[in-house]
């Protein structure tokens, strides 16, 4: 099965559920980039329940830009401020120590360009699944692709699709109990090696 999907930022649970049911993998690098998606940002699991990491980006309404030519702007310290959330947030997870050091690169480089940052952290969590990072683009945008599975609408954070995926054990979820469908590194610190197991075993709405 051939599925397209958006390169964004630690992407959901629910993308990596269509990558990993993917036989052709094919990301969208011909649209538009959109305000309030997940192509800046990720949602974690912190003490006091969902927490979004956003990136900041240059980007005006007036002006369109192609997702591709969208720059990050680096006048906050907005790499230090994701790291720490991530270390607040995972430092009691069971696997945190096994991937940080890892990771960390990811937040010590100065990052430009959104998708090319997104590509970065998308070729990060499929080493530590030890799977392939295999894929082709778009070479142009296509708003109904014929024999393809559409992921793109999982991009979209204002329309949340209830996914229904199996609960696992979570840091805080004595507090607040299971939180569906965040960043794949909630997964990750949590799950380990088991989360290509996991995923294979979601079932995915669209």
């Amino acid at each position: 099965m051939k599925v397209l999907i958006h390169p964004t930022y630690f992407p959901s649970i629910a993308h990596f559920v269509a990558m990993a049911k993917a036989e052709t993998l094919v990301f969208e690098i011909s649209d538009n980039y959109q305000k309030q998606t997940y192509r800046n940002r990720a949602t974690i699991y912190g003490a006091n329940g969902r927490l979004d990491l956003n990136i900041p980006v240059h980007y005006t309404q007036k002006n369109r830009q192609l997702y591709k030519d969208v720059n990050i702007s680096n006048i906050d310290n907005w790499q230090d401020l994701h790291l720490k959330s991530l270390e607040s947030a995972y430092s009691a997870s069971p696997f945190f120590e096994f991937y940080i050091d890892d990771l960390k690169p990811l937040f010590e480089v100065e990052a430009n360009n959104i998708m090319d940052f997104n590509f970065k952290c998308l070729e990060f969590i499929f080493e530590c699944l030890q799977l392939p990072f295999e894929y082709e683009t778009t070479q142009r945008f296509q708003k109904k692709p014929i024999n393809t599975l559409d992921a793109r609408p999982l991009a979209n954070s204002r329309k949340e699709i209830d996914q229904n995926f199996t609960p696992y054990a979570q840091v805080f979820d004595d507090k607040h109990g299971f939180l569906q469908n965040l960043s794949i590194l909630d997964l990750l610190f949590n799950e380990g090696p088991n989360t290509t197991i996991y995923l294979e075993s979601q079932k995915l709405h669209l």
